[in-house]
Protein backbone atom coordinates (compact mmCIF):
# COMPACT_ATOMS: atom_id res chain seq x y z
CA UNK A 1 0.00 0.00 0.00
CA UNK A 2 2.76 2.64 0.96
CA UNK A 3 3.97 2.32 -2.66
CA UNK A 4 0.84 3.25 -4.29
CA UNK A 5 1.23 6.17 -2.39
CA UNK A 6 3.51 9.23 -3.10
CA UNK A 7 5.06 10.09 0.32
CA UNK A 8 7.56 12.53 0.35
CA UNK A 9 10.13 11.41 3.02
CA UNK A 10 8.91 7.81 3.72
CA UNK A 11 12.50 6.11 2.29
CA UNK A 12 14.61 7.82 5.60
CA UNK A 13 11.45 8.63 7.57
CA UNK A 14 11.94 6.79 11.21
CA UNK A 15 8.57 6.58 13.54
CA UNK A 16 7.72 4.55 16.79
CA UNK A 17 5.02 5.66 18.90
CA UNK A 18 6.39 5.87 22.41
CA UNK A 19 3.12 5.95 24.19
CA UNK A 20 3.70 4.34 27.88
CA UNK A 21 7.66 4.10 27.33
CA UNK A 22 8.51 7.62 28.12
CA UNK A 23 5.74 9.55 26.39
CA UNK A 24 2.89 9.99 28.16
CA UNK A 25 0.33 10.99 24.94
CA UNK A 26 2.03 14.75 24.85
CA UNK A 27 0.41 14.48 21.17
CA UNK A 28 -3.32 14.26 22.76
CA UNK A 29 -2.31 17.31 24.79
CA UNK A 30 -4.47 20.89 23.98
CA UNK A 31 -5.20 19.18 20.32
CA UNK A 32 -8.61 20.06 19.23
CA UNK A 33 -8.27 18.21 15.43
CA UNK A 34 -11.39 18.88 13.39
CA UNK A 35 -14.01 15.65 13.61
CA UNK A 36 -14.96 15.22 9.59
CA UNK A 37 -18.73 14.13 8.99
CA UNK A 38 -18.08 11.03 8.70
CA UNK A 39 -15.91 10.45 12.07
CA UNK A 40 -18.89 12.58 13.62
CA UNK A 41 -21.21 9.76 12.70
CA UNK A 42 -18.53 6.67 13.53
CA UNK A 43 -18.41 8.11 16.96
CA UNK A 44 -21.84 8.96 18.03
CA UNK A 45 -23.18 5.46 16.86
CA UNK A 46 -20.52 3.70 19.09
CA UNK A 47 -20.67 6.39 21.99
CA UNK A 48 -21.67 3.49 24.29
CA UNK A 49 -18.59 1.96 23.79
CA UNK A 50 -16.34 5.15 24.84
CA UNK A 51 -18.76 6.05 27.84
CA UNK A 52 -17.27 3.62 30.44
CA UNK A 53 -13.45 4.27 29.40
CA UNK A 54 -13.49 8.03 29.89
CA UNK A 55 -12.14 10.19 32.35
CA UNK A 56 -14.54 10.98 35.07
CA UNK A 57 -14.86 15.01 34.35
CA UNK A 58 -14.59 14.28 30.37
CA UNK A 59 -17.81 11.93 30.61
CA UNK A 60 -20.03 14.40 32.85
CA UNK A 61 -18.82 17.20 30.04
CA UNK A 62 -19.65 15.03 27.49
CA UNK A 63 -23.20 14.31 28.54
CA UNK A 64 -23.96 17.78 29.45
CA UNK A 65 -22.48 19.08 26.40
CA UNK A 66 -20.88 17.07 23.72
CA UNK A 67 -17.82 15.77 22.71
CA UNK A 68 -17.62 18.54 19.95
CA UNK A 69 -16.72 22.02 20.94
CA UNK A 70 -18.23 24.70 18.78
CA UNK A 71 -14.76 25.98 17.57
CA UNK A 72 -13.89 24.90 14.16
CA UNK A 73 -10.97 23.88 12.46
CA UNK A 74 -10.76 23.78 8.97
CA UNK A 75 -14.61 23.93 8.58
CA UNK A 76 -15.58 21.29 10.98
CA UNK A 77 -16.29 21.08 14.60
CA UNK A 78 -13.30 20.13 16.22
CA UNK A 79 -12.85 17.40 19.68
CA UNK A 80 -13.06 19.46 23.34
CA UNK A 81 -10.18 19.59 25.85
CA UNK A 82 -11.22 18.93 29.31
CA UNK A 83 -8.12 19.42 32.01
CA UNK A 84 -5.71 19.96 29.51
CA UNK A 85 -6.33 16.46 27.34
CA UNK A 86 -8.31 15.55 24.83
CA UNK A 87 -11.81 14.38 25.93
CA UNK A 88 -11.09 10.98 24.62
CA UNK A 89 -7.61 10.38 26.69
CA UNK A 90 -7.61 8.59 29.85
CA UNK A 91 -4.22 7.02 29.70
CA UNK A 92 -4.22 6.83 25.95
CA UNK A 93 -6.65 6.96 23.51
CA UNK A 94 -10.06 5.32 24.49
CA UNK A 95 -11.10 5.53 20.48
CA UNK A 96 -8.19 3.90 19.99
CA UNK A 97 -8.97 1.10 22.86
CA UNK A 98 -12.16 0.17 21.73
CA UNK A 99 -11.06 -0.29 18.41
CA UNK A 100 -8.01 -2.05 19.11
CA UNK A 101 -10.41 -4.44 21.46
CA UNK A 102 -12.00 -5.19 17.96
CA UNK A 103 -9.13 -5.53 16.13
CA UNK A 104 -8.71 -2.06 14.03
CA UNK A 105 -7.12 0.21 16.18
CA UNK A 106 -7.96 3.34 14.08
CA UNK A 107 -11.72 2.19 13.17
CA UNK A 108 -13.40 5.07 16.02
CA UNK A 109 -10.34 7.52 15.62
CA UNK A 110 -11.22 11.13 13.83
CA UNK A 111 -8.96 10.29 10.54
CA UNK A 112 -6.85 13.54 11.87
CA UNK A 113 -5.61 11.65 14.71
CA UNK A 114 -5.37 8.29 12.87
CA UNK A 115 -3.60 9.71 10.03
CA UNK A 116 -0.58 11.43 12.45
CA UNK A 117 2.21 11.36 11.80
CA UNK A 118 1.61 11.68 8.63
CA UNK A 119 0.55 14.78 6.71
CA UNK A 120 0.20 16.51 3.41
CA UNK A 121 2.09 19.95 3.17
CA UNK A 122 0.34 23.39 1.04
CA UNK A 123 0.92 21.66 -2.39
CA UNK A 124 -0.67 18.75 -1.47
CA UNK A 125 2.03 16.17 -1.08
CA UNK A 126 2.12 13.77 2.06
CA UNK A 127 5.21 13.71 4.14
CA UNK A 128 5.93 12.07 7.86
CA UNK A 129 6.28 14.75 10.32
CA UNK A 130 10.18 14.40 11.02
CA UNK A 131 12.18 16.88 13.58
CA UNK A 132 14.69 18.56 10.69
CA UNK A 133 11.93 18.01 7.94
CA UNK A 134 10.05 20.31 6.56
CA UNK A 135 10.51 22.92 9.06
CA UNK A 136 8.66 20.65 11.88
CA UNK A 137 8.51 22.25 15.06
CA UNK A 138 7.24 19.84 17.19
CA UNK A 139 9.97 18.25 19.26
CA UNK A 140 7.95 15.25 19.89
CA UNK A 141 10.53 12.18 20.83
CA UNK A 142 8.21 10.10 18.28
CA UNK A 143 9.35 12.92 15.53
CA UNK A 144 13.12 12.18 16.43
CA UNK A 145 14.53 9.91 13.62
CA UNK A 146 17.63 9.58 15.65
CA UNK A 147 15.11 7.91 18.42
CA UNK A 148 14.63 4.96 16.57
CA UNK A 149 15.75 2.91 14.11
CA UNK A 150 12.48 1.58 12.89
CA UNK A 151 11.53 2.58 9.44
CA UNK A 152 8.15 4.57 9.14
CA UNK A 153 7.22 2.54 5.92
CA UNK A 154 6.51 -0.01 8.80
CA UNK A 155 5.69 1.17 11.36
CA UNK A 156 2.34 3.41 9.91
CA UNK A 157 1.73 0.84 7.76
CA UNK A 158 -2.14 1.29 9.16
CA UNK A 159 -1.85 5.00 8.99
CA UNK A 160 -0.24 4.57 4.65
CA UNK A 161 -3.25 2.13 4.18
CA UNK A 162 -5.77 4.71 5.99
CA UNK A 163 -4.10 7.77 4.03
CA UNK A 164 -4.16 5.85 0.64
CA UNK A 165 -7.89 5.63 1.22
CA UNK A 166 -8.61 9.22 2.02
CA UNK A 167 -6.22 9.99 -1.26
CA UNK A 168 -8.63 7.74 -3.63
CA UNK A 169 -12.32 9.46 -2.42
CA UNK A 170 -11.70 12.79 -3.73
CA UNK A 171 -15.32 13.13 -3.93
CA UNK A 172 -15.44 12.79 -0.11
CA UNK A 173 -17.56 10.02 -0.08
CA UNK A 174 -15.97 8.07 2.93
CA UNK A 175 -16.65 11.45 4.61
CA UNK A 176 -12.80 12.82 3.80
CA UNK A 177 -13.06 16.44 2.95
CA UNK A 178 -12.04 17.04 -0.48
Amino acid sequence: MAAELRVLNLAEARFECTFGRGCEGICCRNGRPPVYPRDEVRIQENLAKFLPLMRAEALELLLRESYLTRRKKAGYFSLRVVGGWCIFFNRGCVLEQAGREEGERLRYKPVECALFPLEKNARGEWFVRQKGFAREDWDLPCLDPAASARAAEDSLREELKLAGEWEADPEGVLGFPS
